[in-house]
C-alpha cells in the first residue's frame, strides 16, 4: 500500500506548522504562558512556556506521521491491510487536520485572534466521526481498527465489530459536538465527554465477545 501524497501532504503540513509556530513564538513578550492541556469541558487547565505550546502540534504531527508512514512496513497481515487502507489514510488525514487546527488554536492570541475555547473539543468530536465513517473499511490487522482478541481471529466477527464500531464512535462524535454548542453546564459538558467515550469503547468491545460466544455455541 502506497502513501505518497499523504506522506507529503505530512511533510507539508509539519513544515507549515513549523512556521506558524516561529512566526508566533517571535510575537509574542518573554515568558508567555499558552495552553497544552484541556479538561473535557474546552476549557484550558495545563498551561506551559509558549515555545513548548508552540512546537507541540508541530511534534506530535511528526510523530504520528512516522508511526503511521511506518505502519504498511510492520504490520505481517499485509492483505489485511490493503483493505483497510481507507482507514488508514481517513486516520491520518483526519490528525493531520487535528494537529493543524490545534497549531492555529494555540498560536492565535500571538496574531491577535480569539478563537472559541471549545474548539479543541469540537475537534476531537470531528475526529471520531470521520474516523467512524471509515471504520467498516477495513479488515483484519495488528495496527488499524478494533483489535479485540475475537475480532482478529475471525472476519465475520471484525465486520460485524467494525459496522457497530462505526455508528457508536460517529454516535460519540455528535455527542461531543453537540456538547460544546449547546447551553450545557459545564459539569454536564464533562458526563457528555465521557458518556461519548465510553459509547465508542465499550459497545464494539462488549459486541465482539458476544458474536464470538454465539459463533462457538453454533
Amino acid at each position: 500500500m502506497r502513501n505518497r501524497e499523504l506522506t507529503i501532504a505530512s511533510a507539508t503540513t509539519i513544515a507549515f506548522l513549523g512556521y506558524i509556530a516561529v512566526r508566533a513564538y517571535a510575537r509574542l513578550p518573554p515568558g508567555t504562558l499558552l495552553p497544552v492541556h484541556w479538561s473535557a469541558t474546552g476549557e484550558p487547565n495545563g498551561m506551559a512556556d509558549a515555545s513548548v505550546a508552540l512546537a507541540m502540534p508541530v511534534l506530535v504531527c511528526a510523530l504520528v506521521s512516522g508511526m503511521v508512514f511506518a505502519i504498511p512496513k510492520l504490520e505481517s497481515l499485509q492483505e489485511g491491510l490493503d483493505r483497510s487502507a481507507s482507514l488508514l489514510r481517513t486516520t491520518w488525514a483526519s490528525l493531520l487536520a487535528l494537529m493543524a487546527l490545534m497549531e492555529l488554536f494555540v498560536a492565535a492570541p500571538a496574531f491577535g485572534l480569539s478563537l472559541p475555547a471549545s474548539l479543541p473539543i469540537v475537534g476531537v468530536g470531528l475526529l471520531l466521526m470521520a474516523i467512524g465513517n471509515a471504520l467498516p473499511k477495513s479488515r483484519p490487522g495488528f495496527f488499524i481498527g478494533i483489535r479485540t482478541p475475537w475480532s482478529l481471529i475471525d472476519d465475520d466477527n471484525w465486520v460485524a465489530t467494525h459496522r457497530l464500531g462505526s455508528r457508536t464512535m460517529i454516535a460519540a462524535g455528535v455527542m461531543i459536538v453537540l456538547s460544546t454548542v449547546l447551553p450545557f453546564a459545564p459539569s454536564a459538558r464533562v458526563l457528555v465527554f465521557w458518556a461519548a467515550v465510553a459509547t465508542a469503547v465499550v459497545p464494539p468491545v462488549l459486541y465482539s465477545y458476544l458474536h464470538w460466544r454465539r459463533a462457538g455455541s453454533r
